[in-house]
């Protein structure tokens, strides 16, 4: 048997012998990722939370867009594209509600923004960081070529305005769902990538998801141990 085929039996629920087991709430993961503070950080734009085109009508304009033009994508549209994917959308005195579901409200997903060409920003490698809707830059200089390396040659890497790479830090899941997590942490993945698209719709921005990728290359890229939290998806944004 193959190792998807295994994952997939191994991990499957079973009426017969699916148990309940107790969370020990004290080593619940944190819910959010920390830089130093002396890391330099970028204030982005208050996104629109009420305009936009229809939905129904993103939803039929959108399409993978492989190719990109040189213009420089203005910072707003990056903003509205983070908060769309995993922005806070209502916070109250226990949770801050985000813009994609997450089973168990665990949000083991981490957005990191790959900059290329975007008004008001350095080429880098950003961390969003959700609950101040704010980028942190990790690594300075131009890594779209690196990325389109690793992402066997798709070169849009390279032309695109900015990347997004999403990554999984497991045990945030795992806590809860054990092995089970595995399956989970690539559907909040694949809800956040689709909010992610249909922003960019509304924002006249093209965008292309990128499943083919060398995982080690793209860990290394971001700066991500592989183990603890490795890279599952990206996406490529660009004025087209």
């Amino acid at each position: 048997m193959s190792y998807g085929d295994k994952f997939q039996q191994l991990s499957k629920y079973d009426r017969e012998t699916l148990k309940g087991n107790s969370l020990d709430w004290n080593r619940k993961p944190p819910l959010y990722k920390q830089y130093p503070p002396d890391l330099e950080r970028f204030e982005l734009e208050k996104p629109d939370q009420q305009g936009g085109q229809p939905l129904y009508s993103i939803i039929q304009q959108r399409r993978s867009k492989r190719s990109y033009n040189k213009t420089a994508v203005q910072g707003g549209k990056l903003s509205q594209v983070l908060w769309a994917a995993q922005g806070i959308t209502l916070a109250t005195e226990y949770h801050q509600f985000r813009a994609a579901p997450s089973a168990g409200g665990l949000f083991p997903i981490e957005t990191y923004c790959a900059i290329n060409n975007v008004e008001g920003f350095k080429p880098g490698i950003y961390h969003y960081q959700v609950p101040y809707h704010t980028l942190v830059l990790i690594k300075e200089g131009s890594y779209g070529l690196d990325l389109a390396r690793a992402a066997l040659g798709q070169k849009m890497l390279r032309e695109s305005a900015f990347n997004l790479v999403w990554s999984a830090m497991i045990e945030r899941s795992k806590w809860k769902y054990e092995q089970r997590a595995y399956r989970y942490i690539y559907l909040d993945a694949g809800h956040i990538a689709q909010n992610a698209a249909l922003a960019a719709v509304s924002c006249g921005l093209g965008s292309c998801q990128v499943g083919a990728f060398f995982d080690e290359e793209v860990n290394r890229i971001i700066g991500l141990d592989g183990a603890s939290e490795f890279a599952i998806y990206m996406s490529t944004f660009g004025e087209t």
